[in-house]
């Protein structure tokens, strides 16, 4: 294109008018572009394009001449055609219509043929689609029936067989029609079909699942009812066999045993009555879910998925069940929610054992069952432990029972239950002791601790029948008399044993012998008399309201009771068959017990009575300067030798029915004597020595004396019958001797004789004559202010103080000598 250029600026500079032609021609020759050659005519010399503008101007007007002259040359031809065009116009308006005409004829005559023709091949078509159509649904309706076979088995819940026909469609049906659309939709399908059985069956088993832990309680409680309504039966027929042939069995021989009959008649009834109304684990529960989801997952292969989940879920359901509410303890009834839910589990637990194959296996629930009960162990140990009420330990003992009895009739093994009602048979028993201390202690509280007074034949027959009593001499007294107990020990009769019936109901279907019964009762009616009644009786004892009658009453009490005694063991053998003879027979302690409480009810008497005496004495009121004395006893001191003389009456009423009790009631009413008359002594001892006592008279002395004289009178006097000589007075020897010292002054032949077996005033202790006299010296110093001018007070000064050196001598012998 440059060079193009070059070439067009250099032909302008030779000769202007051939260049304008040149481009001119390069213009409308199409070939060469033509910006460059522009470019060239305006880019060489100024105004050049002036130039080149009439050039072109020159040119055009050139061609349009030529073409004015082309068109002159051809617009004849031109006109000559029209002309002939419009003439062929008209001959073509007339052949249209014609045509038109003769097409309009033609379509009217081949209508019917051409709707017969399309008839004709709508027909074919029809007849060829319809053989089709036939061979394809012949092929096909067998599969749709099948899918809709299918569905109505979804629809009515029927999904075992729902898989099965699943089975048959895919290995029969689907391969003969694979090649459909609808079969592919089909196929798709099928394993969510799967999946929603699946889910469908296992949300079925959780519902049946939460069902059966909603009814257990229900289904335990029908189970146990069975179990019992059983063993009532075995028990009754066993009855009915011992009555026939003449045997007695002794259960509980409040019941007469002309009512056994009765009792036997009415139990057959009952059982008869309750024989059309059995209830089966399959009456309360429907097993169809489990049945089920089984077999889907068996057929879906997953037999071993659906197991697990099973004995998970159910083991989860045993936790729940096994967990018990925290007031279970309060009433029986929450004890027999526990136990019914528990038997209701492993109810139906054994029945899918028994109608499945591997769902549950015999060696899985033997494993739930020993973890099911060391936890119901645990539990029953914790919460039995509050248990305060002897008749909910018992009511929770029966209900053990019935459960255990249960469960055994479904083959689990229970020992350990029986096991564990020893242990709460102990606590049982000591709830039962409890309660029976509040009954002794109510029955002591109520006694009036006098003779049980009777008036007529029928009153003394009432109390003899309750208790045993035995007494010829009293029976052959006239009414009205008095039986020597008092009202609380037939009482206490009574309930001991009542509390033997107590302690025999909990033994009562715990599969143990007659022997070993009887040592239980044994056993707990020990425990009741050594620890219980003897507690009550040793609190009693020492209350302070209890005096010195009451004690009297008590110690005759304990005498009847122990006697007693071989009556209650005669009682237990009633009851057991068993004989006292026999070698491993528990014996009673009874007499042991009321030994006891004799024991301290006397000791507690000789207690009072001292502390009596000791009231008595605490009124003493001498005048220890007295010169003269009254010339009588101080009427403190023959108040409280009155006192001892009533008290000592009181003695004669201790049993003295046989030789033992009359040395028995001797000893006592001696031993409180003596003991009474040697305390009194040591008190006035006591009362002259004491330290705060300075000064004492002879006056005194002499009124101190007149005071012990009475005292060895009542002495003499045999208060208690039974003491040889003079025993009872020697407790009042020290005294008489040391008062016989002082009133004689016979100080020479005190301090001759010191130390002689034979001594007049060998009781006599050089301490105590030492202390008395420095007491009587002083108040010699002070009453004798003139002593000095009289020659025979000087006199009896000296001689005391020479005693007094020599009593001084003798004490620091006796100290040296020690």
């Amino acid at each position: 294109m440059l060079s193009t250029a070059g070439k067009s600026g250099a032909m302008l500079e030779e000769d202007p008018d051939q260049t304008y032609e040149n481009v001119l021609a390069e213009i409308q020759s199409f070939e060469l572009p033509i910006e460059a050659t522009l470019r060239s005519v305006y880019d060489d010399q100024p105004n050049a394009h002036k130039k080149f503008m009439e050039k072109l101007d020159a040119c055009i007007r050139n061609h349009d001449k030529e073409i004015e002259k082309m068109c002159n040359f051809h617009h004849q031809g031109f006109v000559d055609a029209i002309t002939e065009l419009l003439k062929v116009r008209t001959d073509a308006e007339k052949l249209k219509v014609q045509v038109t005409d003769t097409n309009r004829r033609f379509q009217d005559a081949g209508k019917e043929v051409i709707v017969q023709t399309e008839d004709i091949i709508r027909c074919r078509i029809q007849q060829r689609n319809i053989t089709t159509v036939v061979e394809k649904l012949q092929l096909c309706l067998p599969v749709l029936e099948m899918y809709s076979k299918l569905k109505e088995q979804m629809s009515t819940k029927r999904y075992y067989s729902a898989l099965k026909t699943m089975e048959q469609l895919e290995n029969v049906y689907f391969p003969r029609v694979s090649q459909y659309r609808f079969c592919q939709l089909m196929i798709e399908n099928l394993p969510k079909l799967r999946e929603d059985i699946k889910e469908i069956s296992m949300s079925d088993l959780k519902d049946f699942l939460e069902s059966i832990r909603k009814h257990s309680d229900k289904i335990g409680e029908t189970a146990m009812k069975q179990a019992q309504q059983q063993k009532i039966f075995t028990v009754t027929l066993q009855k009915r066999n011992n009555v026939k042939f003449g045997k007695t069995m002794y259960i509980n021989d409040r019941i007469p045993e002309e009512r056994n009959e009765v009792v036997l008649k009415h139990a057959f009834e009952e059982e008869d009555e309750n024989e059309e109304e059995v209830l089966t684990v399959q009456d309360l529960v429907d097993f169809s879910p489990v049945y089920q989801c089984l077999h889907i997952y068996s057929v879906l292969g997953d037999e071993e998925t659906f197991e697990n989940y099973y004995r998970k879920q159910r083991k989860k359901q045993a936790r729940l069940v096994l967990q018990p509410q925290s007031n279970m303890h309060e009433t029986v009834d929450g004890y027999r929610r526990y136990f019914t839910q528990i038997v209701g589990f492993f109810v139906v637990e054994d029945h899918i054992l028994h109608v499945t194959q591997g769902l549950v296996t015999r060696a899985y629930t033997d494993e739930l069952w020993n973890m099911a009960l060391s936890k119901i162990i645990a539990v029953l140990r914790a919460h039995s432990s509050y248990c305060t009420d002897p008749d909910l330990v018992l009511e929770l003992k029966n209900l053990i029972v019935i459960f255990a009895d249960t469960l055994q009739g479904y083959g689990f093994p229970v020992n350990r239950l029986f096991d564990l009602l020893f242990e709460i048979r102990d606590q049982y028993n000591e709830t039962l002791l409890k309660k029976w201390a509040g009954v002794f202690r109510d029955i002591f509280e109520e006694d009036n601790y006098s003779p049980i007074p009777i008036v007529s034949e029928e009153e003394y027959r009432a109390i003899i029948s309750k208790f045993p009593f035995q007494d010829p001499d009293l029976e052959k007294q006239p009414f009205p008399k008095k039986l020597p107990m008092s009202q609380s020990v037939p009482h206490i009769y009574i309930q001991v044993k009542e509390f033997i019936y107590a302690s025999l109901k909990f033994s009562e279907s715990l599969h143990r012998s007659s022997t070993e019964i009887d040592d239980m009762l044994r056993k707990s009616t020990n425990l009741l008399l050594t620890r219980t009644l003897s507690s009550c009786l040793l609190n009693l004892i020492k209350k302070p309201h209890i005096g010195l009658t009451e004690l009297v009453q008590i110690i005759i009490n304990t005498t009847h009771l122990e006697q007693a005694c071989k009556y209650l063991e005669d009682f237990i053998t009633n009851i057991t068959n068993i004989s006292q003879e026999t070698v491993h027979t528990t014996r009673l302690y009874g007499l042991s017990t009321f030994k006891d409480a004799r024991h301290a009810a006397e000791g507690e008497i000789y207690t009072k009575l001292n502390q009596k005496i000791d009231e008595f004495v605490q009124l003493a009121d001498y005048d220890w300067t007295m010169s003269e004395p009254d010339g009588r006893a101080s009427g403190y001191l023959m108040d409280l030798i009155n006192f001892l003389r009533s008290i000592f009456q009181v003695f004669t009423h201790l049993p003295t029915n046989s030789s033992d009790h009359a040395a028995m009631s001797g000893k006592v009413a001696q031993t409180a004597c003596m003991s009474a008359c040697q305390h009194l002594s040591t008190s006035l001892m006591q009362m002259l020595l004491d330290s705060e006592l300075k000064q004492i008279s002879m006056g005194a002395v002499q009124q101190f004396n007149l005071d012990v004289i009475q005292c060895e009178l009542f002495a003499s006097s045999e208060p208690v019958p039974g003491f040889q000589g003079d025993t009872l007075q020697l407790a009042f020897i020290d005294l008489r001797q040391l008062l016989d010292l002082f009133m004689v002054w016979d100080w020479s032949t005190y301090l001759a004789d010191y130390g002689q077996p034979a001594s007049k005033y060998l009781r006599v202790n050089p301490n105590t004559a030492l202390t008395l006299l420095e007491k009587m010296k002083d108040t010699s110093k002070k009453n004798n202010i003139f002593a000095q001018f009289r020659k025979n007070d000087r006199d009896k000064q000296k001689l005391i103080e020479t005693v007094v050196k020599q009593l001084r001598s003798l004490v620091n012998g006796m100290s040296q000598h020690t």
